[in-house]
């Protein structure tokens, strides 16, 4: 089985969260004067669809016109697994590939390791990546549009973890190449985590 088409995958950005450690919404965060969304644009390159989930409140940031669509959570605040459900929700395509906002070196050639390993695991609702050191990541990852009653079923028990997702027994677990740097799970948290990306450009 061949790896899905890029062109037929949706990129899925989760940009609802308000930030609080940060101090502000983290799409409103700026690298080198550019919208940190549009830069995740720029590296991505992606050929398909490309969807920003936003939440009440907080839509329309920076460089949002740029995305085919931008669409948001019900109800704000309701963490990231609810905005993997509304992407899902809002999917043009069968397939989708998740990210967050705040993982700026995560490039297209992770995303393409991912959409390779589907053709291995074409009857799992969603594929997450397991760090060579470390737990679970739950971003960024792969998902069958068909994952959305899963995931609703989680939200409805108040299980609002994403962690908690990939251990049903629906979604798979990936170890991720022992070539891929730790730095692709780098994660802005907090203004000291922005500081030391910005200085390592």
């Amino acid at each position: 089985m061949p790896p899905p088409d890029p062109a037929n995958v949706t990129l899925a950005i989760l940009a609802g969260g308000a930030g609080s450690r940060m101090g502000l919404p983290k799409s409103q965060l700026e690298i080198q004067g550019q919208p940190i969304l549009q830069y995740l644009l720029d590296q991505f390159h992606w050929p398909g669809p490309t969807l920003l989930v936003t939440s009440p409140g907080r839509q329309n940031p920076p460089a949002a016109a740029h995305f085919t669509r931008e669409v948001s959570d019900p109800t704000p605040d309701q963490g990231p697994l609810r905005g993997l459900l509304t992407a899902l929700e809002h999917s043009s395509t069968p397939l989708l590939l998740a990210c967050t906002t705040d993982m700026p070196l995560v490039r297209p050639n992770h995303l393409h390791w991912l959409l390779g390993q589907y053709s291995s695991h074409p009857d799992s609702l969603g594929l997450f990546i397991q760090p060579s050191a470390g737990p679970i990541e739950p971003f960024p990852s792969l998902f069958h549009t068909a994952a959305a009653p899963s995931i609703t079923n989680q939200l409805q028990q108040s299980r609002r973890s994403v962690h908690g997702l990939a251990r049903l027994s629906q979604f798979t677990t990936l170890p991720s190449p022992a070539d891929w740097n730790s730095q692709v799970w780098t994660n802005l948290n907090n203004r000291n985590d922005l500081h030391q990306f910005l200085n390592s450009l």
